[in-house]
């Protein structure tokens, strides 16, 4: 007599499908003809926004037009030229002490426009849980580190690991595409619901 496990197993490799062949991965992918404004307009239908600095002045500036920028109480900073004075890195010994952050703006190494996902990682940052933490989250990506998609953006980083990195090199990395967003409950779209409540992208033009 067989057992249930047995009947089970037989069944499924009765009805297993046949065999297909795998896709040809090297054909042609999609390309943009315009990749800044399709990254903007597909982070803009997830939740998020973009906008283009011309040099460090702009990005500035820009940012100090963000909705509710001048109540914000602490602003966590990394990008060069952007003043974080009333945030202290130096004291900063535990994941815990970022819960409080109102705004974190930390560079992005390069941006897809298929998805608009931003890759980022934890190079020269003392805490990667920030990118998770903050009520709000600007990225910095240099304006012609866009590629097409994430084919692209895998090859990108498969050249990067070839060459090696630059010291430090990282420990951690990952694409960001958007708020943090839910709509598991009643069906109904939800923003910031299990992280940073807005991000904005800032496609540095230098």
């Amino acid at each position: 007599m067989t057992s249930s496990k047995e009947q089970i197993l037989t069944a499924v490799h009765r009805n297993r499908p046949d065999a297909a062949e795998l896709p040809d991965l090297n054909g042609e992918w999609t390309r943009y003809p315009d990749r800044r404004q399709q990254f903007v307009d597909v982070l803009q239908s997830v939740g998020g926004q973009a906008f283009i600095a011309r040099g460090q002045a702009d990005l500035v500036d820009q940012l100090q037009r963000l909705p509710n920028y001048s109540e914000m109480q602490k602003i966590a900073s990394l990008v060069p030229g952007v003043d974080s004075s009333n945030f202290d890195w130096s004291a900063i010994d535990s994941p815990h002490a970022l819960a409080n952050v109102d705004l974190a703006i930390l560079p992005g190494e390069f941006a897809v426009a298929e998805n608009a996902a931003v890759w980022v990682t934890d190079r020269n940052l003392p805490q990667r849980v920030l990118y998770f933490l903050c009520q709000h989250l600007v990225l910095v990506v240099p304006a012609d580190q866009i590629v097409d998609h994430l084919h692209a953006a895998y090859e990108l980083l498969a050249a990067s690991e070839r060459r090696g990195s630059p010291p430090p090199a990282p420990a951690f990395g990952a694409f960001i595409s958007g708020p943090s967003k839910t709509a598991d409950i009643e069906q109904a779209l939800v923003i910031g619901a299990h992280g940073p409540r807005s991000l904005t992208v800032c496609l540095l033009d230098e």
